[in-house]
């Protein structure tokens, strides 16, 4: 085995970002592109097929199994936090839930110091990564621009046949909300049909979207089983990756840039063990300080959810399926088809409101499944129900990823201090009491039985906070951990361009760099992020800005005349 290798690109990790540049820094083979990846294939149904998406982040051979430091707010519970250990990344494990994140989002990452990278700069990102299959009049109304229909990444919608969809939707119009024809496009705010990452019946992952075809049409080499230890450097610039590979040392070179692409709680660690980071972490943990930046691994930001499941009275919920006789049957159509149950995520209908006028945009995300079950796949109800994912989307609590040793193959302390703001215990609050307004109106009458959780006598700020603390869980959106801001920003880890300040030859681009969480889930903005990132590499005139002006309430605009 050779303990030496070439390339003008070195991308660590295979995942959302790192798939789709390994795409665009090869096209036209003008120039040689690696991709380290320590996990496996995914090939098999666990992982391509869609309803099957609770397993794969509930199985060693796909998830790192990182689990986060005692909480203090949360009864000192340990929450899981799944990162896909497997080529695609967390996009190969993740719920395939497709959401850009609101255009307020990237004004605040601009007004932060991230330049160039507000909504009119990203919104062509996005348009040239999608190949949307929904829009036109068959959807209800004419898309004006926003959305794109010919990009590697596609994008579709399930049946939503169960009709406690449609009531959901109803219930909420009835309390004052409005229903959107698309999230993604003119107006988020509402609720409505979700979009998913999956493609005649597949999940379409990151790697099926863009690694895959990199390695067949463009050349890219993939090195699967790759522990990346550190990057190495040579007169302040990064020249290379050490990694181990079945039980051999191997020194990967560079030779135009290293592009660390391993995801909010993988790529800190990896910077922090080749001597960039915090530098009293990085002592304690016996590593050489290159460069003492505070920023690696601070930052860290997530959403953090209840499930509020409530029994249904008619016997039309996904519960019916959940016995191992009907998972076959299902899993047998899918594999003879590609259709029937398994071919979605079943998450089928979102929704975004605020929880205030006085609120510039949503910071509620509700999803939507005709089934009480939680992610490990257990369910809840005893016979029939459904459930509602609701969490807050902008919480101001903020963690940390810190290096214990200098050893690639040692878990990093994650601590989340979820909940340590006073604002958010006020917010998920509402969150509870505005999803239960939601529930009991008129159009679920027919459905509504009593609450399996909260509990119909959970009503008091007391015993709901005691909920809250002993059945949130992580919704699995961990980034912000190296943010990008201006080079002179002491927190900031990158630049602009994705750069690490001071140092040369070395970039970061994964969810790590987002100056703040976006709303909703954050595969799509991941994907984004190394689209647009690829430009800067390639030293390639961003994308022109698209000026479309999307939706925004009446009552926020009137607030600020």
């Amino acid at each position: 085995m050779s303990t030496s290798e070439t390339a003008d690109y070195i991308i660590i990790g295979s995942g959302s970002a790192g798939s789709a540049l390994a795409w665009r820094l090869s096209e036209g083979r003008k120039y040689s592109v690696l991709v380290l990846e320590y996990g496996g294939t995914d090939i098999g149904p666990f992982i391509q097929m869609p309803a099957a998406l609770s397993m794969p982040m509930n199985m060693k051979r796909y998830d790192w199994g990182y689990l986060a430091e005692p909480e203090p707010t949360l009864n000192n519970r340990r929450l899981v936090c799944p990162r896909g250990k497997v080529i695609g990344g967390s996009s190969s494990i993740n719920g395939m839930i497709y959401v850009r994140g609101h255009a307020e989002d990237y004004a605040h990452w601009q007004e932060s110091g991230a330049e160039g990278w507000g909504y009119a700069d990203v919104l062509p990102y996005f348009r040239r990564m999608e190949h949307w299959h929904e829009g036109g009049h068959s959807a209800g109304f004419e898309d004006p621009g926003f959305r794109g229909t010919n990009g590697p990444l596609h994008i579709t919608r399930g049946s939503r046949k169960n009709p406690l969809h449609h009531a959901f939707v109803a219930a909420a119009e009835q309390a004052g909300y409005v229903a959107t024809p698309d999230y993604n496009g003119f107006r988020q705010e509402g609720f409505g049909p979700a979009d998913m990452t999956v493609w005649k019946g597949q999940r379409w992952s990151a790697a099926n979207a863009y690694l895959k075809p990199a390695i067949k049409k463009n050349g890219v080499r993939l090195i699967k089983g790759a522990l990346v230890d550190r990057i190495t450097f040579r007169d302040g610039r990064a020249d290379g990756v050490v990694f181990t590979r079945g039980g051999h040392t191997i020194t990967a070179h560079a030779k135009r840039e290293v592009i660390l692409s391993a995801g909010a709680i993988n790529s800190p660690q990896i910077l922090q063990r080749s001597g960039i980071g915090p530098g009293r972490v990085l002592q304690q943990a016996g590593v050489e300080v290159i460069q003492d930046r505070a920023g690696v691994g601070a930052n860290l930001q997530d959403h953090l959810e209840v499930y509020f499941q409530v029994n249904c009275l008619q016997p039309i919920t996904l519960n019916q399926h959940l016995n191992l006789f009907s998972k076959g049957l299902i899993g047998l159509r899918w594999l003879l088809t590609g259709g029937g149950l398994g071919s979605s995520n079943q998450f089928e209908t979102l929704g975004f409101i605020r929880t205030d006028k006085g609120v510039s945009y949503p910071d509620l995300q509700f999803h939507f499944l005709p089934a009480a079950v939680r992610y490990d796949g257990k369910s809840a109800a005893k016979s029939h129900g459904f459930q509602m994912h609701i969490g807050p989307m902008r919480s101001k609590s903020r963690g940390h990823v810190h290096i214990r040793s200098d050893q690639a193959n040692e878990a990093p302390e994650i601590r989340f201090n979820y909940m340590s703001h006073p604002d958010d215990w006020a917010e998920f609050r509402r969150c509870v009491r505005l999803a239960r307004e939601i529930l009991n109106q008129p159009a679920m009458d027919a459905f509504r039985g009593d609450e399996i959780q909260p509990g119909n006598h959970v009503t008091s700020d007391d015993a709901i906070d005691d909920f809250i603390r002993e059945h949130a869980e992580s919704a699995y959106h961990p980034c912000g951990t190296m943010r990008m801001g201006k080079a002179n920003d002491p927190m900031a880890v990158v630049d602009p361009e994705c750069r690490v300040i001071g140092v040369d030859g070395l970039r970061v681009a994964d969810s790590s760099v987002f100056p703040r969480i976006t709303n909703g889930n954050l595969n799509a903005p991941s994907i984004m992020v190394g689209e647009k990132a690829s430009d800067h590499i390639l030293g390639k005139t961003p994308l022109a800005p698209m000026n479309l002006t999307p939706f925004a309430p009446e009552d926020w605009q009137h607030q600020q005349r």
